[in-house]
Parts: C-alpha cells; structure tokens; sequence
C-alpha cells in the first residue's frame, strides 16, 4: 500500500502560534484551507513529501536524517515575506540556507529508494511550474527540490484571483515575524493540500526522540 508521507521542520511553540495568527489575519474574511491548528494541521517547513511504499519506517529514517548531520538545537531562518505560488497557495517564505539544501540532500538520499514512483500524479497540471520545478516534480514527484527548492510554511490556499489579492494586500492586514525559529523535525501522514495532518515520528534538532503523538 502507498503511504502519502512527508518530513518537516516544525517551529518552536511561539512561532507555531505566530503562524496560526498569521493564516488567520492574512486570510481576513476568507478561511484559507487547510485550517491550521496546534492540535491539527500544524505549521511546518517541508523538507520533502511524496508516495511511499510500505518498506518504509518512519522513527528509522527520521533518526538517520538527523543522525546524518550535525544540526544546531535550534535553527532560525529570516522571513522573505508573503508570497503567491501558482495555484492559489500562500506562502510565508523564509531564506534559503546551505544548511537547509544539505538536510534536503540527506533526506532524499535516504529516501529515495523508498519512493513509490508509480504513484506519482501524472496527471497533475504542471503548465505553472518552472522548468527547476517541473524536472523536480518528474524526478521525485515532489515540486520543490534542489535548483527548485523554496522554503516555506503553507498558509494555505484558495482561488486563484483571491490569492493574488490577499497577498498584495496582506502588509494592511499583518506583520510578518522577521525570523523563525524550528527546533524539531516531523515524519508525517500528508492531509489536505499536502498538510502536517498526522505526526508519525518527531525528534528534536539534537537528535532525542520524541513521543509520535500531539
């Protein structure tokens, strides 16, 4: 059975709820969805999500990423602000690191041969995508890896025309944190439009495990 599984980082408890507060006054008067929650849908930074066989366990390959790299017990990146993404989706949009680009490098390394590649959707309308994305998407049936990594937490999504407004202008409505603090990474079940909807295995930048529950 394919399992639809992601790693991610997932910020500390103040920037969790920073960015709750930020869908909430970003979206305004429209529900931008999937709803994030601190018992839910958290917040979190994807390294890498895709279709998984069953051969994969999850507090295994999580404990090798971190295992792999020497990470700090807190890792803060700096906001580059609101961003549309074609179709629909709003971003918070943080720097992009070589630290970041390594833990995205080891993480495939570990998980590419796990990939179920059968089930990539190739049906997926990728006429939006760059050409970095679109060569991702057909190699790891994922849109944001090496040249067309981007960073982000998901604020959500809604239509089109609707995006694009909320996004010129979200500076009325919102202040956006100038950094960002992450301190776990997360194994997860993929929910509604890719969300954090079940954590499966967590550990701490530091590599100590933690309970897979919320």
């Amino acid at each position: 059975m394919t399992r639809r599984l992601g790693v991610a980082l997932l910020p500390c408890t103040d920037h969790t709820r920073s960015a709750i507060r930020l869908q909430k006054e970003v979206g305004g008067d429209h529900s931008l969805q999937p709803s994030l929650s601190s018992s839910g849908n958290l917040p979190h930074l994807t390294i890498f999500q895709g279709p998984f066989t069953d051969a994969l366990v999850p507090t295994r390959e999580l404990a090798g990423i971190v295992g792999a790299l020497k990470l700090p017990r807190e890792l803060t990146l700096a906001s580059t602000g609101i961003v549309y993404q074609a179709t629909g989706w709003i971003f918070m949009s943080v720097e992009r690191t070589a630290l970041l680009d390594r833990l995205q490098e080891v993480a495939l390394e570990a998980l590419d041969p796990y990939l179920e590649r059968t089930a990539f959707d190739t049906s997926k309308e990728t006429r939006h995508f760059s050409d970095n994305e679109r060569a991702s998407f057909a190699k790891y049936g994922y849109r944001y890896t090496g040249d067309a990594y981007a960073p982000h937490i998901t604020l959500g999504r809604t239509g089109e025309d609707v995006a694009l407004e909320l996004v010129r202008s979200a500076p009325d409505r919102t202040s956006v944190p100038e950094e960002w603090t992450f301190d776990r990474l997360s194994f997860y079940v993929m929910g509604e439009h890719g969300a954090h909807a079940e954590k499966l295995a967590e550990r701490t930048l530091g590599g100590c495990e933690l309970p897979s529950v919320y």
